[in-house]
């Protein structure tokens, strides 16, 4: 594929350093298919993998490299919900919403997570540690409400018990 800048060497270097050596390769490795543009998902995902989300300055190089329009590697990168487009935090708080958890007071529980992180569903907090996302069931329906950061599970979480689980997770961040 021929490219139409003139400074196509610049544009590429910036790129390859933006998302490192592996991702170009694969990249480079796409642009020998027929159609690339077709490995788009499969690189997005890759690039998610190594940074954790996906960047405006990784959009931008994969769409450099891989020769395909911003707007439509920003457009797939949008449509999808397993993509991110902002960071996470280094723990990923799940407060189970689930019929049982909702029932025994799962919303009070997301709630104080809010207020003592400044945070809503989705969010990730200033200092980059935590990470709040609902749940539809976590499976644990007995220890109602349930939250789960990593691999942990807190069960009979009271809205009290939230900021004594923060500052647990607080101090193995540091």
């Amino acid at each position: 594929m021929s490219t139409t800048t003139d400074n196509w060497p610049e544009v590429q270097a910036t790129a390859r350093e933006a998302l490192g050596e592996d991702i170009a390769a694969l990249i480079d490795a796409c642009r020998e298919d027929e159609h690339p543009e077709s490995r788009l998902i499969g690189v997005l995902h890759k690039v998610q993998e190594t940074f954790g989300y996906l960047g405006e300055k990784q959009l931008d190089a994969v769409a450099q490299l891989l020769q395909v329009p911003a707007a439509k590697v920003a457009g797939v990168a949008g449509f999808y919900h397993f993509f991110r487009l902002t960071p996470r935090g280094k723990y990923v708080i799940h407060v189970c919403m689930g019929t049982a958890c909702y029932v025994k007071g799962a919303e009070r529980v997301a709630q104080k997570f809010m207020e003592e992180l400044g945070i809503s569903w989705g969010e990730t907090s200033t200092d980059r540690v935590f990470t709040l996302e609902g749940s539809r069931c976590l499976g644990t329906c007995g220890l109602a409400p349930v939250v789960m950061i990593g691999d942990d599970v807190h069960g009979n979480v009271t809205a009290d018990q939230v900021p004594i689980i923060l500052d647990t997770y607080l101090k193995r961040a540091k």
